[in-house]
């Protein structure tokens, strides 16, 4: 399993995460389809080439072809949405948030599954990209369509130990090589 190899790669000094890796897709509470869309956007979000080989596999033999796409497209939306609002955002002029952006989002309307779980996924790449904007707005839907904070969580949960396994393993390989 992919899964056991990352775990296996993480150093002893970050078993932390190891352990938090395991237990956040290990003992998730969410439907396979959110679990494996959430951590597939993730590993893509983490930029890290040895966490998204380790995980795709597994995500993909766990997502449909459309959730795939979908966690994928998640992915691709929220790391242009992510720079431009939260760039709007920390702006300290307050006349950028009322010009027109003028970017194409088409996915978010029809992202090709449940609008419940592609805004799941897009809020756990905006935690890992830190947009506050876009957390806060991804939230809202959530929280409007019935979701509990408890899955929000856990989410974000899943984003941020993947984003620190990332952040470990490539800073690992650049130290060896030195």
């Amino acid at each position: 399993m992919a899964l056991d190899e990352l775990k296996s790669a993480i150093p002893d000094f970050a078993k932390d995460l190891k352990l938090n890796l395991g237990s956040v897709i290990g003992n998730s509470e969410l439907p396979q389809q959110q679990l494996w869309g959430t951590v597939l956007a993730c590993a893509i979000a983490s930029r890290s080439p040895k966490v998204l080989s380790e995980l795709e596999p597994e995500a993909k033999a766990n997502l449909s072809a459309e959730a795939y796409t979908a966690a994928k497209s998640a992915a691709a939306i929220m790391a242009m949405n992510n720079v431009f609002y939260r760039t709007r955002h920390l702006l300290s002029d307050p006349e950028y948030g009322n010009l027109r952006a003028g970017l194409r989002m088409n996915v978010i309307g029809k992202p090709g599954v449940e609008k419940v779980d592609f805004e799941l996924w897009s809020l756990a790449v905006s935690a890992i990209n830190g947009c506050g904007q876009c957390l806060d707005s991804h939230e809202q839907v959530l929280r409007k369509a019935g979701v509990d904070r408890e899955t929000i969580q856990e989410a974000v949960k899943i984003a941020s130990v993947i984003q620190a396994v990332g952040v470990t393993l490539e800073s690992e390989a650049v130290l060896a090589g030195q």
